[in-house]
């Protein structure tokens, strides 16, 4: 049980008002649009400048003691390590009679990559991480997998990169193929006879994607698509099963929009032609025999399902296999010859079967409340695979005969949890304007609603993501320690379609935020905690958020762990992929766009004599996605700037970064300084 000590007792075991670090300012100035900024530490932006690397060591010189002084760290790792270091497996893909999927046992840092001959046969490791870095910060993942289940395309990151190098590995003799692709961004399809593969690569220029030919050098590699795209495009290319099709897709920004659908016929020797082109909507496409199945949100806020005979493509042939409704479809799979249509009911999944003709068939069996994710299986095949979760029950993977309904479980986590005494909730409250959000709440049954409970709030709020039910240790911790755990779905997500999304974009983007203070004015108002026990904590987009919560709302949180995050808006779109969000958020070179990302861009925000609430600013050199200077540059200025004796910390690793691929050791220690500093911050003693 944990025990609430007075602030100024607990935060002065670790606290004797150190000072940060000096930073040195810069008189930068500029107009945009007619207004004057300035940026004091646009110098940060450098990342590898001799002067940032000494501010980055001098940073974390100051911050580690700090965090590593915190009492009860040890018991948070450890409990942590009980609900992270256990056996884990990953969905499996069916190819050729085998299994293929990942695993991480208990003891290991690193996923396994491995294939099972047969449904019972036994488990063979192929490629194990371990030996490829002394420190297991080198993971490896599936990328493609051949129809006959022989030949194997990985991939090697480094860190929590998001590039990869890719290998091929031949599965009967266990050797590795000399075929490789360099360190980059990669879809990978494999031809079905193993001659060769199609991949997609992102490049300065913009995307391209190559025919590669089994045995020869990848300089001899073929474009056959991407000419004249830019970088603000992504593009992913891959064959049908069977092989007769390449469908190549388009995407403008990272929820979809502008979607362009390619379609070529292999077997026929046809050129590639546009099926979608000219049409405002996102489209995700997945072929099944002949035809070619459309998730999109044209005309259908919601979602529908459309049908292509790609034999004869003509829009005015286009038929609706699955017509909307008032729940929003989050995603399909076309397998054993049905439709797996993935719904969203209240924030919660249901998965139902249906003919391709749009017959329902059946509803498939879910637990409760929860999310169903990875269906996976073959079209031509009678087995579906795919997992399910919530905040405190962890994944089971089932195994689901597509023909007869029969659903068995093919795999288990064992996690020491006992959900029986949590209480998972689901409320619903309203914002600023008036619109009715929903909440998921998880904490121990029988808490007394005094407002003396520690409370984490997390959301994210953008690119059409439905935050749903998901299992996290950390939840399930803050729950077991007393506190509440809390999770609004935020408008800018997909929860209630794309109107849903739409409302939390551009000019809208106020309203995410505006929706996360009234989850925390709610959660205050009922007394279920109270500002002084009121932390948040969010990452990338929910970075953003966190970004607007100390600047817009100081008053209302304590404690802040503000992860990998987007926060000076004004300039986010010039570094790394950040082109790709601009439809999310806009370009303030636009200057009708620049009024309303000025307006909340939090590194503008910052204000000097603020009593700003304690921050954790986490990033990494690895993180190749949100540029790292947006916690650098921000955690300078709010050292600088805060009224507060609060601290304003920066972790800053030189390998982590925004994807996956940290050893599970490292994801234990990290999450234990997240919570460890949220707690001394909260005056919570376990």
């Amino acid at each position: 049980m944990h025990r609430i000590l007075p602030l100024a007792l607990s935060a002065f075991v670790v606290w004797a008002a150190e000072k940060p670090p000096a930073t040195r300012t810069d008189n930068v100035k500029e107009m945009l649009h007619g207004v004057e900024i300035t940026d004091p530490y646009r110098w940060l932006e450098n990342q590898d400048s001799p002067e940032t690397r000494a501010w980055i060591d001098a940073q974390n010189a100051y911050s580690r003691p700090i965090l590593d002084r915190i009492p009860g760290r040890e018991r948070l790792r450890t409990r942590l390590a009980e609900l992270m270091n256990v056996d884990r497996t990953g969905v499996p893909v069916a190819r050729g009679g085998r299994y293929f999927f990942t695993r991480r046992q208990v003891g290991q840092d690193q996923p396994v990559l491995y294939m099972r001959e047969g449904l019972n046969g036994p488990d063979q490791a192929l490629v194990d991480p371990a030996p490829l870095s002394p420190d297991h910060t080198t993971s490896v993942s599936f990328l493609d997998i051949s129809e006959d289940g022989k030949l194997v395309a990985y991939g090697i990151r480094r860190g929590g990169e998001d590039e990869v190098t890719v290998k091929l590995l031949d599965v009967d003799s266990r050797k590795e193929l000399p075929d490789q692709l360099p360190r980059g961004r990669y879809d990978v399809s494999i031809q079905p006879d193993r001659g060769g593969f199609y991949y997609s690569r992102f490049e300065k220029a913009g995307p391209r994607v190559y025919i590669h030919a089994i045995g020869k050098p990848a300089s001899q590699d073929r474009e056959v698509f991407g000419q004249g795209y830019g970088p603000e495009k992504m593009i992913d290319a891959r064959i049908s099963e069977g092989g007769r099709y390449l469908l190549v897709q388009v995407f403008e920004g990272s929820a979809g929009e502008h979607t362009e659908i390619w379609a070529r016929d292999l077997a026929r020797g046809t050129p590639l032609v546009p099926i979608v082109k000219d049409l405002r909507g996102k489209f995700f496409g997945f072929i099944g025999g002949d035809t070619l199945y459309l998730h999109t949100d044209w005309e259908a806020p919601n979602g529908r399902i459309l049908a292509v005979d790609l034999r004869n493509p003509a829009r005015e042939r286009w038929r609706e296999a699955i017509p909307a409704c008032d729940a929003p479809i989050e995603n399909f799979s076309p397998v054993g010859g049905m439709l797996f249509v993935l719904y969203l009911r209240s924030v919660s999944s249901a998965l139902s079967v249906f003919t391709p003709e749009g017959k329902h068939v059946r509803d498939v069996e879910l637990p409760g409340i929860g999310s169903a994710s990875d269906v996976s299986g073959n079209w031509s095949g009678h087995e579906a695979f795919f997992q399910f979760e919530s905040f405190h029950i962890p994944d089971t993977t089932y195994r689901y005969d597509a023909a007869s309904g029969k659903q068995e479980v093919w795999w288990r986590a064992s996690v020491p949890t006992d959900r029986d005494k949590l209480e998972l909730k689901q409320v619903w409250y309203a914002s600023k304007d008036g619109t009715k959000i929903p909440m998921f709440l998880l904490y121990r049954k029988g808490l007394r609603l005094d407002g003396s409970a520690p409370a984490l709030l997390t959301a994210y709020g953008g690119f059409d993501l439905s935050l749903t039910p998901a299992f996290s240790p950390r939840a399930v911790l803050w729950a077991e320690n007393g506190g509440v755990f809390a999770q609004p779905n935020l408008r800018g997500g997909g929860e209630f379609g794309e109107e849903w999304h739409e409302a939390g974009m551009h000019e809208k983007k106020q309203n995410v935020f505006d929706d996360f203070f009234a989850a925390a004015e709610w959660l205050i108002k009922n007394r279920f905690t109270s500002s002084a026990r009121l932390a948040i904590s969010g990452g990338s987009n929910g970075g953003l958020l966190m970004g607007a919560a100390i600047t817009q709302r100081p008053e209302l949180f304590r404690a802040v762990v503000c992860s990998y995050p987007l926060l000076d808006m004004l300039r986010y779109d010039k570094f790394l992929v950040a082109r790709w969000w601009v439809p999310e958020y806009g370009s303030a070179d636009d200057p009708a766009q620049f009024k309303y990302i000025y307006a909340y861009s939090p590194y503008q925000h910052v204000q000097r004599g603020v009593k700003y609430p304690a921050v954790l600013l986490v990033t990494g050199d690895g993180d190749t996605r949100v540029a790292p200077l947006h916690a650098r540059k921000m955690t300078a200025l709010l050292q600088a700037s805060t009224g507060s004796d609060r601290p304003i910390l920066l972790r800053y690793d030189t390998k982590a970064g925004h994807s996956r691929g940290l050893p599970i050791g490292k994801q234990i220690d990290d999450l234990t300084g997240d919570l460890a500093f949220l707690y001394w911050q909260l005056g919570v003693r376990q």
